[in-house]
C-alpha cells in the first residue's frame, strides 16, 4: 500500500504516539550558498489538544518544567528587565487619557490589612527542626469565587435557575483578573516579602472560575486566609444595568456613533467617567470579591505532593475553559451554560468593548463597525464564559527566566548531550536563523506558507521518521554520556547573546 492510500486518520494518530504534530506549518527555504530550496514542515505550536495533542502536550511539559524551576528556589534569580513579556505578568492597569483621582480608603465593609516592612528577597525563609534539619517550604493555594445560588449535588446545574445570579456570575467572571492582580499585591503587603507565584486560572463544573497558584516560600495560613477575606476589586465604570439600544443601534456617521432617532452622540467614554466623578455618592458598577472556599497547603520540593500538585496545576492548560466542564452535560447544564452565556455575550468586557453602545456609551476607542454582541474578545464565547485573558500567570521574578529561555534550555541540552559523544547531527541547528553565510548575511532565507505537492499524510509521515531518527540519535549521545547533561541555570538564550557578544 502506498502512503497516499493511507487515511489521514490513522497517519495523525500514528503521529501522535511519536509526538508529531499532526497540523504543521509548511515554509519554503531557500539556500544562498548552494541555491537549494526546501519545504520544511514546523509544528503548529498549538496549545490545545483537540487541535493538536503532541503540540498540547509539549507546550505543558514546558509549563511543568516552568513551574518547576521557580517554586523551591534556594537563591535569588537572575531578576529580569522590568518590560511587559507576554505570559510573564498578569493584566496591567487600563491606560486612562486622563487621570482619574478616587479615594484610596477601604470599603467599610472590608477588614483592613496591615502593612509590614519589606525584605528585598524572593526566596521562602528556612526552617530549623529540632534535630538541627532544615526545610525551606513553598506553597500550593486555590482560590475560588462566591456562590451565586444553590447548586445541585454533582451536577452543577442551579437548584432554582430564577434566583440565581447570572450577572453577577458573569462580571465575576470577565474581571476575575483584576481581582487576583489585587489579591496579590495585598499578599506581598501582608508577607513582607515579594512573594513570586505561577498559577492557572481554570473553570470549575459550576461554570465559575477558579485559581491554582504555586508560592515561592512559606506565609502563615491565617495571613492568607485574611488577606483572601478582605481582597476586593471595584470596577469604577459608567452603568451598565438597563440596555438602551436593543433593537434599534448607534449609527456610525465616520466620527461619533449616532442616536437612531435624534441623531445625537452618544455620551463618550470620557465624559461618561466624568459624569461619574461629578457623583457624591456614586458607587461603583460592581464589586468583586473571593468566596470562603480556600485551600493551602505546605509543600517541600522533591516531595510527591509537591511533583503532584505540578502536575495538577498544568493538568487542564491543554484544554479551552469550556472542554474542561462536563462532557456528558444534559438538557438542564446546557441551559445553566445558555443562561450564563446570555449575560456573558452582552455585558462590557473593557472600555473598549463594543457592548458599550448597548448601554449608550461609545467605548473608549471608536470606529466603524462595532456592534454590541460581537466584541472580539474570545471572553464574550460560549467556549470560554467569561475567561479570556492567559491561562497562565507567571511574576517575573519567578524563575529568572521567560517562558522561551526555557524552551531554549531543553533544545540545548540535547545539542550538548551530542556534542559530547560527537555525534555530527546537521538538524540539530538546522537551518537556524542565526547560521550566516559567507558574506556575513543569514544564509537561509524562509518565506511564507506555500502549497506543497505531496498529501498531507506524506508531509506528517516525513515528520515523524525525522524525529524517530532525531531520538535514536539523542538515546544513542545519552548513552555514550553514561547520563543527561545538567541544564546551566543561566538561560540558553542568555548563553547565545553572551558568546555573540565575545565574538
Amino acid at each position: 500500500m502506498r502512503l497516499s492510500d493511507v487515511p489521514l486518520e490513522a497517519v495523525q494518530e500514528y503521529a501522535v504516539k511519536e509526538q508529531v504534530c499532526i497540523r504543521p506549518l509548511l515554509r519554503r527555504v531557500v539556500d544562498r550558498e548552494t541555491g537549494a530550496a526546501s519545504v520544511i514542515a514546523l509544528p503548529c505550536q498549538s496549545t490545545r489538544e483537540s487541535r493538536c495533542p503532541s503540540c498540547a502536550a509539549r507546550a505543558r511539559k514546558l509549563r511543568m518544567t516552568q513551574c518547576l524551576a521557580g517554586w523551591h528556589l534556594a537563591e535569588e534569580p537572575e531578576r529580569l528587565q522590568e518590560v511587559v513579556v507576554a505570559g510573564a505578568e498578569t493584566s496591567l492597569p487600563e491606560p486612562e487619557s486622563v487621570a482619574r483621582t478616587r479615594s484610596t480608603s477601604r470599603r467599610s465593609d472590608a477588614p483592613d490589612l496591615p502593612r509590614i516592612s519589606q525584605e528585598d528577597r524572593t526566596v521562602g525563609r528556612v526552617f530549623e527542626s529540632p534535630e538541627g534539619r532544615t526545610y525551606r517550604p513553598s506553597m500550593f493555594i486555590t482560590l475560588t469565587l462566591p456562590g451565586y445560588g444553590r447548586i445541585l449535588p454533582g451536577t452543577g446545574t442551579p437548584r432554582d435557575f430564577a434566583q440565581y445570579d447570572y450577572r453577577r456570575a458573569a462580571l465575576d467572571a470577565l474581571h476575575f483578573p483584576k481581582l487576583l492582580d489585587r489579591w496579590f499585591q495585598n499578599l506581598r503587603r501582608c508577607a513582607g516579602y515579594k512573594v513570586q507565584y505561577f498559577g492557572a486560572v481554570e473553570g470549575q463544573r459550576r461554570l465559575a472560575p477558579h485559581f491554582h497558584v504555586a508560592v515561592r516560600g512559606a506565609i502563615p495560613r491565617a495571613v492568607i486566609k485574611e488577606v483572601t477575606t478582605a481582597t476586593y476589586h471595584q470596577l469604577w465604570w459608567p452603568p451598565m444595568d438597563d440596555p438602551v439600544y436593543v433593537s434599534e443601534l448607534p449609527v456610525w456617521d465616520g466620527l461619533d456613533y449616532l442616536d437612531p432617532i435624534t441623531g445625537l452622540p452618544l455620551q463618550t467614554w470620557a465624559e461618561a467617567l466624568d459624569e461619574l466623578d461629578r457623583q457624591p455618592l456614586a458607587r461603583p458598577a460592581h464589586v468583586l470579591r473571593f468566596g470562603s472556599q480556600i485551600d493551602i497547603q505546605g509543600l517541600l520540593a522533591g516531595s510527591p505532593d509537591a511533583d503532584r500538585s505540578v502536575r495538577y496545576l498544568t493538568k487542564y492548560l491543554t484544554k479551552a475553559v469550556g472542554e474542561t466542564y462536563a462532557r456528558d452535560a444534559n438538557a438542564s447544564y446546557e441551559a445553566h451554560i445558555d443562561r450564563l452565556h446570555a449575560e456573558v455575550r452582552w455585558l462590557p468586557c473593557s472600555p473598549d468593548c463594543a457592548n458599550w453602545l448597548r448601554f449608550g456609551v461609545q467605548p473608549r476607542t471608536v470606529s466603524a463597525g462595532l456592534v454590541p454582541g460581537r466584541c472580539l474578545s474570545k471572553a464574550h464565547d460560549r467556549e470560554h464564559l467569561g475567561v479570556g485573558g492567559r491561562r497562565v500567570l507567571v511574576s517575573r521574578g519567578w524563575s529568572g527566566k521567560t517562558l522561551a529561555d526555557h524552551k531554549a534550555d531543553r533544545a540545548a541540552v540535547v545539542r550538548q548531550a551530542l556534542e559530547e559523544a560527537g555525534i555530527e547531527v546537521e538538524s540539530a541547528r538546522r537551518m537556524a536563523a542565526d547560521v550566516v553565510a559567507s558574506d556575513g548575511d543569514a544564509r537561509f532565507l524562509w518565506s511564507a506558507v506555500v502549497s506543497h505537492g505531496g498529501s498531507s499524510a506524506s508531509i506528517i509521515m516525513e515528520a515523524v521518521v525525522q524525529r524517530r531518527r532525531w531520538r535514536e540519535q539523542y538515546e544513542q549521545a545519552k548513552a555514550l554520556c553514561g547520563s543527561d547533561p545538567p541544564v546551566e541555570s543561566r538561560s540558553a538564550t542568555a548563553r547565545s547573546i553572551t558568546r555573540r557578544a565575545a565574538g
